[in-house]
């Protein structure tokens, strides 16, 4: 008998559970944490108050699971949300480019509140990461880009479906129970690409809801609530309506036994990624070249169509539109030398200068660039002066690309900045970095840490 579509992903994802990791792969992995948990700080100081009010809401006797950054616990659900919120806020969480989808802040928050509440050991947790991403990314390849042009934010849809799986997996759950959970997870996924527009800051929601969705799906499977034969590839399940085209074939293990999580990039600027290429080309221009701001009379940025839609606009409406902007993305970078979380607060945005610069910048698509998706994201930045001199320079695999990697030093100097940018001192960065190293099986170093 065939396997149906959902059967033959959740087949291959019990087996991967159930086999030894190997030791690069945890490697990676507790660096994709270390990482995650660098950027779910910082995230909490610039969510401000708006997350405190929140958590507020709800009963503060609830303490099942750790909220970063806050002093606090809150229920599972909202540790989770709250999280996977923060996580994504500075757009400085990792991702796949050939999937589109942000992994570490919608697995990571789900499977660390049930780490904790569960009292797993540490080996149970980086399982669990591992399988939610491998989840996120074969079913994210599967329907990308078909998915985007839709109007679909894969990080809330397959990361929902990622976060449910990781769980599975670090609970150990029966076949039967993944699949339960695979189905409750898939009927609840969910987030439009609307909320990037205008000065919306919903786009960090899809995230947390995700992670928050995911968990509540895991828990549904593990009690027995049963889902439908094939919600994967059923007439009106995920392909059938996430998707006009797809790929079946991308939900198989990889052929060389590489493992999704090792195709991850991470991310060295502040900004959405399809902004990361051009900003590249446009620091070493700086670096290259003594081009002075004010002599520049337009830039040109010709990279992929998906990075057009929805990231050419130069009118920049508050900190979530201008880390979604390409032309002030460029503009930042190139007037400062560097694209961090303070070149994408108000201070930056405001600036008549960078504000004039941005207005020069052009994004368009080429068509050969287009066709280079997704094996390369890459931009080609021209600066054209008053004069009528032309400086040009590409990029094809920006830092944090498997192909161009920061390396487990830079993550660490990457968790310091987000550390002391949270409030932390460097030394009490510097020591939160060692006690993660020297986590051996016992959890609970980690949330006392946090």
């Amino acid at each position: 008998m065939n396997k149906n579509l959902t059967d033959i992903l959740v087949d291959d994802l019990f087996d991967l559970t159930n086999e030894a990791i190997p030791e690069p792969v945890l490697l990676q992995t507790k660096t994709c944490v270390l990482d995650f948990l660098g950027v779910a700080l910082a995230g909490e100081s610039l969510a401000g108050e708006k997350c405190k009010r929140y958590l507020d809401f709800f009963d503060s006797k609830q303490s099942e699971a750790t909220v970063i950054g806050y002093n606090r616990k809150a229920s599972l659900h909202n540790a989770a949300f709250v999280n996977g919120y923060n996580a994504h806020i500075a757009e400085l969480d990792d991702g796949h480019r050939y999937c589109n989808v942000h992994l570490g802040a919608t697995v990571i928050p789900a499977v660390l509140a049930v780490a904790e509440y569960e009292n797993l050991e540490w080996g149970d947790l980086l399982r669990g990461v591992v399988i939610g991403y491998e989840a996120a990314i074969r079913l994210g390849r599967a329907i990308q880009p078909s998915h985007k042009n839709l109007g679909f934010h894969v990080s809330g849809t397959c990361g929902t479906i990622g976060a449910a799986m990781g769980i599975s997996a670090a609970l150990k759950f029966s076949k039967a129970q993944m699949k339960d959970s695979l189905s409750a997870a898939a009927a609840s996924a969910a987030g439009l690409l609307e909320v990037i527009d205008d000065d919306s800051e919903l786009k960090p929601f899809n995230i947390g809801r995700a992670s928050l969705d995911g968990l509540t799906a895991a828990y549904v499977g593990r009690s027995g609530i049963k889902g439908p034969n094939d919600i994967v590839g059923g007439k009106r399940g995920f392909f059938a309506l996430m998707s006009e085209t797809n790929d079946p074939n991308s939900l198989n293990r990889d052929p060389n036994g590489i493992y999704g999580i090792e195709m991850i990039y991470r991310k060295p600027y502040a900004a959405c990624r399809h902004c990361h290429a051009p900003i590249e080309a446009a620091i070493n221009l700086k670096e290259k070249f003594n081009i002075i701001s004010s002599d520049i009379e337009e830039i040109n940025v010709s990279t992929y169509l998906l990075a057009v839609k929805g990231h050419d606009h130069i009118n920049i409406q508050g900190i979530t539109s201008a880390k979604m902007s390409i032309p002030y993305s460029v503009a930042v970078a190139f007037e400062t030398g560097k694209a961090g979380l303070n070149e994408f607060l108000p201070e930056y945005i405001d600036n008549k200068k960078i504000s004039a610069l941005t207005k020069k910048v052009k994004v368009i698509e080429d068509n050969e660039l287009s066709a280079l998706v997704p094996e390369k994201r890459a931009a080609v930045v021209e600066i054209i002066t008053k004069s009528g001199k032309s400086y040009i320079e590409r990029a094809d695999y920006p830092k944090g690309e498997p192909e161009n990697p920061m390396s487990v030093g830079d993550v660490e100097q990457k968790f310091i900045s987000m550390a002391t940018y949270a409030g932390k001192t460097e030394t009490e960065a510097k020591g939160m970095i060692q006690k993660f190293w020297n986590i051996e099986n016992d959890c609970s170093g980690l949330f006392d840490m946090l």
